[in-house]
């Protein structure tokens, strides 16, 4: 589908106003973010998100509402599996709770900032190269199969380069600062320990932007249905980090489901000239295999739960 070029900073323009929004008027005051406001605000921003695919059924079609879905399915089930780094993250750093919401906020700015660039740099490379979507789909089914095989996520936020630079950049107070990323002590400006979580969270992100963008990629190459999944995913990512930090340890199958999914658009990129795939079929495929995951990891977990409570009124009795 082709766009006007004022929808790209209208769009944009409509994102930040969204984080604006929620930032000084919905959560304009610290605190901590309870289960029930989480839950509320992930229904908003679903429901704004998905709502969306309708705007682009009207504006383009099926098929391109098809694409955005696929497209925002795939990054918001991708930012699940980010949000268990960013509660290790939070946890290294020992961010009080009632600053988190600050920082991914944030960081979602700095997200479609990101975004924006690599998304322009995909549709560029693919346009000029077209030899890159055999780049992209190996790069998928490889990104994929490290999934499947890695081990427990593990984080060393005292390697990372950018941490490192911003500490030679400027110097750091010992302690938060209630919100605030700067601060001035005896006419110094200082940073706080709060924007060293900004910097670790933000570059963490972008590793995660590597796998997800070029997963996009495979089901469209229109760059404007990339962004705005990508964009509508992230902006409900911060809320389902509250939701679902502290139960992280249920998806069990989280894991496997989400590199079958890479594996699976991996493929789909490689063999799309020998083999066209209705978009609606590639989506199905892919809210069928989280589906699956989920809800199998829910099910064990819940067995080991009961398990062990029986377990332990026996030994009581």
């Amino acid at each position: 589908m082709t766009v006007d070029l004022w929808v790209w900073p209208a769009f944009i323009g409509l994102i930040f106003f969204l984080i604006a929004l929620d930032l000084l008027f919905f959560h304009r005051e610290a605190h901590e973010v309870s289960m029930g406001e989480a839950f509320v605000w992930s229904i908003i921003w679903t429901v704004i998100g998905v709502g969306f695919a309708g705007v682009i059924l009207v504006w383009h079609g099926s098929t391109a509402a098809g694409e955005y879905l696929a497209g925002y399915v795939i990054e918001r089930s991708l930012s699940v599996d980010n949000i268990f780094v960013f509660a290790l993250i939070f946890g290294y750093f020992s961010v009080p709770p009632a600053f988190q919401h600050r920082v991914l906020v944030w960081g979602i700015v700095g997200a479609v900032v990101f975004r924006i660039a690599f998304i322009a740099a995909g549709a560029s490379l693919l346009e000029a190269f077209h030899w890159m979507i055999y780049v992209f789909g190996g790069f998928l089914v490889f990104t994929g199969a490290r999934m499947a095989l890695s081990k427990e996520v593990e984080v060393h936020p005292e390697s990372n380069p950018a941490l490192r630079f911003l500490r030679r950049l400027i110097p750091i107070t010992s302690d938060y600062e209630g919100t605030h990323f700067f601060v001035r002590q005896a006419g110094v400006l200082m940073a706080t320990p709060l924007l060293a979580v900004l910097v670790v969270i933000e570059t963490t992100d972008i590793v995660f932007a590597v796998d997800s963008i070029p997963a996009i990629f495979a089901v469209t190459d229109d760059a404007f249905i990339v962004f705005s999944s990508n964009a509508f995913a992230i902006l409900g990512m911060r809320v389902l980090y509250f939701m679902l930090a502290s139960a992280m340890h249920r998806f069990i199958y989280l894991k496997m489901g989400l590199s079958a999914v890479l594996v699976f658009v991996g493929v789909k990129m490689l063999s799309e000239e020998a083999f066209h795939m209705s978009i609606w079929i590639s989506l199905g495929v892919i809210a069928a295999v989280l589906i699956t995951a989920i809800v199998a990891s829910l099910i064990v977990t819940g067995r080991r739960g009961q398990g062990g409570l029986s377990e332990a009124s026996s030994h009581g009795s």
